[in-house]
């Protein structure tokens, strides 16, 4: 009896034991022991933490229609991990205890897609000036959390946030990133899968490249045969495909939604070979082009002198602009290797105007620097540092796109099985070590509009294939337009992205696992 006596005194100070350690561990859970990606301009930690139960109550500062949709995504958010939804209400006191607010407050000191986040043991308050605001103080609050938050099985555990107080807001206004579905095409569910993942990261743009040598991806009702013949194939011969404008309109609203705009491209007068092969006369002999499912460039071309080409482009640009409500429209302008300068400036020259005088900004590719650049067009700088340096001396702001360091279809080493390498090996370390602001002299903050991560889909079939080229790579992306140089470092960061793997497991990314990271 004294034996069993003893055995069970010791087996309950032992149990006593394991749980202290446990119970300090979180009482000293910090802010800066969350991996935040991109890192906030400010982080104040403060003692204690407070937990989200299914009695928190989602209150919002007044009734707006933007506040709502704001406190029923946090609500949605939170619903994954207490199994039911958090009460949603209207408060427009202070802060309730037990509660989360949000606020949208008159501040002229608040940037546009600034926040303050402010956590204490009672409650939590998120406030900010504009919407956009508060959707990023969400995606904040959102890594705060365990990364189970993110998975769709509800598991049973405490939901603890340690306290302290946020200040945040981003370097560059544009950051983005380009998916190639003209190569290989992408249906609706991966491209919204696309918007959820970089919205989780404060990305603001998806570029959609619409067209190429092998695929029209984009309905335009005017001209029909872009689709019925030009969006029939893709890369190795596939089946291809295209977006209605109905769909590309859903695509539209469910990327505004997560704040994301999206940037529509069509490519000319290079790189049109599956308009060519859809109107024979977009081609200077007015014969119709074979369709193409090779990946070489440079060889198409819209015949420059042709009429019928700039009522072609007329029509495109009317439709496409008609269904795209954000400020730019993309002409992709680069490798038109086939077209002579003088005739390639001119075109330029000429759709630059069709764009402006259907209410968009023109975004080009960097050899569009050559023409008469508006003041509002924007320069896509990917290869040749004298022609984003051209565009800057001629007024134009710059999107920074180097290959070299940010093309997302590049292989990580010699051992990728998906990509290429034609412009370098890009490991997670080189991705994320480099400055926009330093890249090209000459070039420095002010004149650069953002950054954009361009993933190219010559080698990218399917939606796994994307998200292995894109993680752990587009996380540094992201924190490369968002937070000061002065607040990254390579080192630090290569802790946080390493905790970001069970996020990443718990959203079902197929990431690449870098031998330069020491994986959590």
């Amino acid at each position: 009896m004294k034996t069993n006596h003893f055995i069970l005194s010791s087996l309950f100070l032992l149990n006593i034991l394991c749980l202290f350690p446990a119970c300090t561990q979180k009482k000293n859970l910090s802010m800066n022991d969350r991996p935040l990606i991109p890192l906030p301009l400010s982080v104040e930690p403060a003692k204690g933490i407070f937990e989200i139960s299914k009695e928190t109550v989602i209150a919002v500062n007044k009734e707006d229609e933007h506040l709502l949709s704001l406190g029923k995504y946090l609500q949605s958010m939170l619903t994954r991990a207490n199994g039911e939804k958090n009460r949603l209400r209207t408060e427009t006191g202070s802060i309730g205890r037990n509660s989360i607010l949000l606020s949208l407050v008159e501040d002229e000191n608040f940037a546009k897609e600034a926040y303050i986040l402010d956590v204490s043991v009672d409650g939590i308050h998120l406030k900010a000036g504009h919407p956009a605001g508060l959707f990023y103080g969400i995606q904040t609050l959102r890594q705060l959390l365990p990364a189970e938050i993110e998975s769709a099985s509800k598991p049973e555990m405490e939901w603890s946030i340690p306290c302290g107080r946020i200040h945040d807001y981003p370097v560059y206004a544009y950051r983005g990133m380009m998916l190639d579905v003209s190569r290989h095409f992408f249906g609706l569910d991966d491209v919204k899968r696309v918007i959820d993942l970089i919205a989780a990261y404060k990305l603001n743009i998806l570029h959609l490249h619409l067209s190429d040598d092998q695929g029209w991806r984009i309905e335009i009702k005017s001209r029909p045969k872009l689709t019925s013949i030009g969006s029939k194939t893709q890369v190795g011969g596939g089946q291809g495909g295209y977006y209605t404008q109905e769909q590309f309109r859903e695509i539209v609203n469910y990327a505004a939604d997560r704040f994301i705009t999206i940037v529509p491209e069509v490519e000319m007068p290079g790189h049109s070979n599956a308009a060519l092969a859809s109107y024979p006369e977009l081609n200077c002999d007015g014969q119709a082009r074979e369709l193409y499912t090779g990946i070489e460039v440079g060889f198409s071309t819209l015949c420059t002198d042709r009429e019928e080409t700039y009522l072609f482009v007329e029509d495109v640009v009317r439709e496409l602009s008609q269904i795209s409500p954000g400020p730019f429209l993309h002409i992709g302008g680069d490798e038109s290797l086939s077209t002579e300068k003088d005739d390639y400036i001119a075109f330029i020259n000429r759709v630059q105007d069709i764009v402006s005088n259907h209410g968009k900004k023109m975004a080009g590719w960097e050899e569009i620097a050559q023409a008469d650049l508006h003041p509002s067009s924007v320069v896509q700088h990917w290869n040749n540092p004298e022609d984003a340096l051209m565009a800057v001396k001629k007024g134009a702001r710059v999107i920074m796109s180097p290959a070299r360091k940010i093309y997302m279809d590049m292989q990580y080493d010699s051992t990728t099985p998906l990509g290429l390498n034609w412009a370098a090996y890009i490991e997670v370390d080189s991705a994320y070590q480099w400055d926009p602001s330093r890249l090209i002299t000459g070039i420095n903050r002010q004149d650069i509009l953002g950054i954009e991560a361009p993933l190219w889909t010559e080698t990218i079939l399917e939606m796994n294939h994307i998200e292995y080229m894109v993680f752990p790579r587009m996380p540094g992306y992201a924190e490369i337009g968002w937070t000061p140089p002065e607040r990254r470092n390579w080192m630090d960061y290569k802790q946080r992205i390493g905790k970001q793997a069970a996020r990443f497991r718990a959203m079902g990314i197929d990431y690449y696992r870098s031998p330069k990271i020491e994986w959590d």
